[in-house]
């Protein structure tokens, strides 16, 4: 028969504990099964925070969906992954995200897929980032997921724009191109959207077209009814405003524009103009609006005509241009605001609006090019 002797400390507590299950075996075996299960989950959080560097809080939380019993294989992970130039902050978030890295083989599991992606021209800086937003790319299959995925975008756009696809949407990778995405691609299709409007899509939005394919049929269907053809490429932006988490930011924008005094046929009109003005944030929308009426003196339906101008820097671009716009108007060099286009001023490069609105009155107003840069306001020219 044999004996098996543990030399193990107790508090009183403890004693009394083990006493009592002495007199029970089933109670025992549960009370053994326990301690087991806490002493493997003290040695998680505690990994997980020392090696890891979560919180106490996250790893807490991150114990509850994996459990290490030995660092040997969390520890060659880890080395593979800043040998690998992933950041201790990019490996939390990782270990946070996904877990289940911990557990995988380096060499059988990681190294394929950092070497598929590497091999497809991604920057090992590049990679690391993906993979810090995206860590369950380390968990999809190289052989069932990852590369049909990949062969399925190459067949439909450029290898340079699939690599586009991984850094803006690497999602897909993950989720694969079968279940929505190429369902999504027939509906367009038969709907009359062009190759070219479709590739725009998928290599700029490809988060779009992993909407289910009922949401898509509706948004297609609401943006040919607002007018948009689907031949053009204006239609991809309206497609991708109207769907999934962009429709609350379109709504939204539609009731701050309307606070301004746009009707909703106006605000429809820009729209169509272009699709991007519902697409910024409130914030962006208000300050634009309080700088034209307010600052400016213009008609809130200026922005209205010109939609496009939503889409440009308020800071570097927008503002700055207007204002050396409201020096001429004031020293009579420009005579109306109604000669004023907000895309004329806002959309020629740098070197065409310097040459058309401040080279040209230089000798009128020395001071310009100061307003130009924020070094001279207004009101001291």
């Amino acid at each position: 028969m044999l004996v098996l002797t543990f030399s193990l400390c107790y508090s009183q507590s403890s004693r009394i504990k083990r006493f009592v299950s002495l007199q029970h075996p089933l109670l025992l075996c549960r009370n053994f099964t326990s301690e087991i299960s806490e002493n493997h989950n003290d040695f998680t959080v505690n990994y997980l925070i020392n090696s890891c560097g979560l919180s106490p809080e996250g790893a807490i939380l991150t114990s509850k969906r994996t459990k290490l019993h030995s660092p040997e294989r969390p520890d060659s992970a880890l080395f593979f992954l800043r040998n690998h130039g992933f950041s201790q902050t990019q490996i939390s978030k990782i270990v946070r995200s996904c877990p289940h890295v911990l557990h995988s083989d380096p060499d059988k599991i990681l190294l394929p897929k950092l070497e598929f992606f590497r091999s497809l021209g991604v920057s090992r800086e590049c990679l690391a980032k993906v993979l810090e937003r995206q860590p369950t790319l380390l968990s999809a299959s190289l052989e069932n997921r990852i590369m049909p995925t990949y062969n399925f975008l190459k067949s439909m756009v450029s290898e340079k724009n699939v690599v586009s696809v991984f850094k803006s949407g690497s999602r897909i990778f993950v989720e694969g191109h079968c279940k929505n995405v190429v369902p999504n691609i027939e509906i367009l299709k038969e709907s009359g959207m062009p190759q070219s409007c479709i590739s725009l899509l998928l290599v700029h939005h490809p988060s779009t077209l992993m909407l289910k394919p009922a949401e898509i049929g509706k948004v297609v269907d609401e943006v040919k009814q607002l007018g948009f053809n689907l031949q053009i490429s204006t239609s991809v932006m309206a497609i991708r405003a109207l769907c999934g988490k962009n429709r609350p930011v379109w709504n939204r924008s539609l009731q701050v524009y309307k606070r301004w005094g746009w009707s909703e046929d106006v605000v429809l009109s820009a729209f169509r103009r272009c699709p991007c003005c519902m697409t910024v944030s409130e914030k962006k929308i208000m300050l634009a609006l309080e700088f034209v009426v307010i600052k400016m003196g213009w008609p809130s339906v200026m922005i209205a005509k010109a939609p496009v101008v939503m889409c440009y820097s308020l800071e570097k671009r927008f503002i700055p241009r207007c204002l050396v716009v409201k020096v001429l108007l004031l020293k009579g060099l420009v005579k109306d605001i109604e000669n004023v286009s907000l895309c004329s001023v806002l959309v020629p490069t740098e070197e065409c609006f310097l040459e058309r609105y401040v080279a040209r009155y230089k000798d009128e107003v020395p001071q310009l090019l100061s307003v130009y840069h924020g070094k001279v306001g207004v009101e001291d020219v």
